[in-house]
């Protein structure tokens, strides 16, 4: 990679006398102290003074003790909080001239020339009107005295940077927004509990979510609980929607189904713009079918608590690209919004963003609803397709004379369900014959298939583990039977949900087909595994899963450490070879180290770490927390970590080791995972149905083709499959990892963030992603 724009430079010189101030404005969102914490980290770390502004916009006018300079102890702790602790509040005054000019006053007069600001589009557009006006503020301010000709020199122009942080996800230009996930994660938590009392009374619920006139978090929850129908503002449902709601819900209860689940935007509209309300639709089931229905109105709940893993993650990269926007800010910079691309931190043109998220409200208001769905976003379309599939098409009476089987193979992962559910329905959507592949390969060899119908997976989509049971055994010493039994089945292609196993149980297939004539079907591999370690694929099925179990395990083994005397933990994670677990969870539980395969370290680094502990417990932080992927080294264990440690901090702090094992792999799905698993699932049908299409011949299918047999990944911002052979290139097969690993590029703000000396010259721009950013243009109007 090359160095940044600005050359390589050591850390502690790129922000030398400069200032940063950031603030949180407009509604609170999770995650929004992450990106404090990062901001203040970072400004520090790079020789900058940082400061704080309480109270949004309003503490920027105000001035005095709200305008205050941060330390490194000052954001301790915050990672784990919601809301943020800073504070919000909505600001009139700064919509004056007046209020703009009392807060350049209070900039100036403390040499701040670098503005961050973490909040929604107003605050943002008030951000970027503020920097256009900066000259004229100034130029007023001298005229009047409120400044010195030597302060206005000096503040001459003012660097902005934004971050977007909204539970709503409505802000275009970026795949997420801070603070969505962790929403998400609220409401499906209150769905899920929610749906066993709708089964244990046959009841219908109606869930009203936030989002203003943004459907995004209704569109997702509908996907991860798998409701019977969701009502978003972007696509209004047809006129005759009452008719087609009352016919959807009594077919469900019909098949064997004991509740319904209807998820309301708090924005929904019909074709008209009249608003639909939650009490509207229960008023019309209760009508129409005289169904027990209960309104539940989630409100505020969605903003509260602790945020998500990808959350903190996402806001820690944000507040990491938006000190190095600013400190290689010129006069001439626009302002920039720091976005999420796929899985890239990205500069993009705040006012171009604010545009089109301006553009699809327009288009709602004109009645243009395809044009606001596009607006949104591939993600967003994307998501809308795969919905309307699953609950608003049903099986046709025309077969399409193909089968395709699905299984599971390797070690269990949470999302597994969702993805054989998507799998299932929309391949019976297709006019496929499904059938369920127990117990992976070996199933497969002893003939333990079975139909599967559209009811039976029905319920699937949040249970955690895997309902078709899975093991690790690979196929090559069950060929004649495997091949006997894809005869028996009458089996024209085969989906194979897991992890590394099923990638190199793939590969054996293939193999056995120069051999085995009946091996030759379109072969679709989906990567599911905690351990993230498939290659093609940046994100695995389960993954998120495991990352929010142990981020909230250590959040509560550092609570535990309150009120004791210093103490470090040593913790242990899963993943064998692959650090993916140990490196986030890092991150996103503000680990002071995290020891990896992937980067090898010696004795002297552990001497060094515990050096650095013992600096840190001179502070007012008085506990440590360090991570330890499971296989990182053969010699330096878990055990031998948690000894050398305990021995060389005597008499500093003491040591508790946790080995959190198998509860990495269990538990309910992640709304990520859920949503994840299904689009994954249904795009894997979709492949399969064409290959199978394609190499039938003569009423037989024979594909022997590289192309024949692909894995399903997700890279960047889009799903695409890749030949498994081709990927063999790419493997480290006696480790079982992929040579190149996207997530290790994160490695140094991890060590940065833990106060570590990183310095960003020439050795570490290959690592540090932020350096080689570039500004890009919203996704929506390329």
């Amino acid at each position: 990679m090359p160095p940044s724009p600005a050359g390589p430079q050591h850390a502690e010189t790129l922000g030398v006398g400069k200032a940063i101030a950031v603030l949180t404005s407009g509604g609170d969102a999770q995650g929004m102290n992450a990106a404090v914490r990062a901001v203040v980290r970072v400004g520090i770390y790079t020789g900058a003074k940082v400061f704080f502004v309480c109270e949004g916009y309003q503490g920027l006018v105000d001035g005095g003790d709200h305008i205050k300079e941060a330390t490194w102890e000052s954001v301790s702790m915050m990672l784990q909080l919601g809301g943020t602790v800073i504070g919000s509040a909505r600001c009139q005054d700064f919509r004056a001239r007046e209020g703009r000019l009392r807060a350049a006053r209070n900039l100036v007069k403390r040499g701040i020339t670098n503005l961050c600001v973490i909040g929604g589009d107003g605050s943002l557009t008030g951000a970027d009107t503020f920097r256009a006006e900066w000259g004229g503020l100034l130029a007023e301010l001298l005229k009047t005295g409120g400044i010195t000709a030597e302060e206005a020199q000096r503040s001459s122009h003012l660097n902005i940077v934004g971050m977007v942080g909204s539970i709503d996800n409505d802000f275009c230009g970026t795949d997420m927004t801070i603070g969505t996930d962790s929403a998400l994660h609220r409401i499906i938590e209150i769905v899920d509990a929610i749906t066993t009392t709708a089964q244990s009374h046959q009841r219908t619920f109606v869930l009203e979510v936030m989002g203003r006139h943004c459907g995004y978090l209704a569109l997702i929850t509908a996907l991860a609980c798998g409701a019977d129908w969701v009502f978003i503002p972007e696509s209004p449902p047809e006129d005759d929607w009452e008719e087609h709601l009352c016919r959807r819900l009594a077919e469900t209860r019909d098949g064997g189904s004991r509740l319904n689940i209807i998820i309301v935007a708090e924005g929904a509209i019909d074709k008209h713009g009249k608003a639909i309300t939650s009490d509207d639709i229960k008023s019309l089931v209760v009508k129409r079918l005289g169904y027990d229905t209960r309104v539940t109105i989630l409100g505020h709940v969605q903003r509260g608590g602790t945020p998500s893993a990808f959350d903190r993650i996402l806001a820690s990269r944000m507040g990491v690209e938006a000190v190095m926007a600013l400190l290689e800010g010129t006069p001439d910079t626009p302002a920039c919004v720091v976005s999420l691309s796929g899985n890239q931190a990205v500069r993009l043109p705040l006012m171009e963003c604010v545009q089109v998220t301006k553009d699809v409200t327009t288009a709602m208001n004109e009645g243009r609803f395809e044009d606001a769905v596009k607006l949104r976003g591939r993600s967003f379309q994307n998501n809308w397709n795969v919905y309307k599939l699953l609950a608003h098409i049903r099986p046709p009476a025309t077969k399409s004379g193909y089968t395709v089987a699905v299984m599971n193979v390797g070690a269990p992962a949470a999302g597994m369900n969702a993805a054989v559910r998507a799998t299932v329905r929309i391949g019976l959507i297709h006019g496929h014959r499904m059938l369920a592949v127990h117990d992976g390969f070996e199933g497969l060899a002893f003939g333990m298939v079975e139909e599967i119908s559209w009811n039976t997976v029905g319920s699937w989509t949040g249970l955690g583990g895997s309902k078709l049971g899975t093991k690790r055994t690979l196929p090559k010493k069950y060929f004649e039977e495997i091949s006997a039994n894809i005869s028996k089945f009458g089996i024209h292609g085969l989906i194979i949900i897991g992890g590394f196993e099923a990638f190199t149980g793939g590969l054996e297939m293939v193999e056995g087909r120069a051999r085995f004539e009946e091996l030759c079907i379109p072969l679709c591999i989906v990567p599911a595994t905690v351990s993230n370690n498939v290659p093609g694929s940046d994100f695995s099925i389960g993954a998120d899963t495991a990352l929010n179990t142990i981020t909230t395990t250590c959040d509560l083994i550092k609570q535990s450490a309150a009120g004791t005397k210093r103490r470090v933990f040593i913790i242990e994670t899963m993943g064998g070879f692959c650090g993916y677990l140990a490196t986030m969870a890092g991150l996103a539980a503000g680990a002071d180290a995290a020891y990896i395969f992937e980067e090898p370290f010696s004795s002297r680094d552990l001497q060094a770490n515990v050096d650095h502990l013992i600096e840190k417990m001179k502070t007012t932080v008085k506990r440590g927390l360090v991570l330890r992927n499971e296989r990182c080294n053969e010699n330096y264990t878990t055990d031998f970590i948690y000894n050398l440690y305990s021995e060389e901090g005597k008499g500093v702090f003491d040591c508790r080791k946790n080995v959190l094992g198998h509860m990495q792999q269990g538990g309910s799905p992640t709304p990520f995972d859920r949503n994840f698993g299904t689009k994954m699932g249904a795009k894997a049908v979709a492949w399969i149905t064409g290959k199978i299409k394609e190499c039938s011949r003569h009423g037989r299918i024979f594909a022997n083709t590289a192309d024949s047999a692909c894995l399903l990944g997700m890279r960047k911002r889009s799903l695409v499959f890749q030949p498994i052979a081709e990927l063999r290139q790419q493997t480290d097969f006696e480790h079982r990892i992929p040579k190149e690993q996207w997530w290790l590029r994160l490695r140094p703000i991890l060590k940065i963030l833990a106060k570590y000396n990183i310095e960003l010259d020439t050795s570490e721009t290959a690592h540090l992603e932020h350096l080689t950013r570039k500004v890009l243009v919203p996704e929506a109007t390329v």
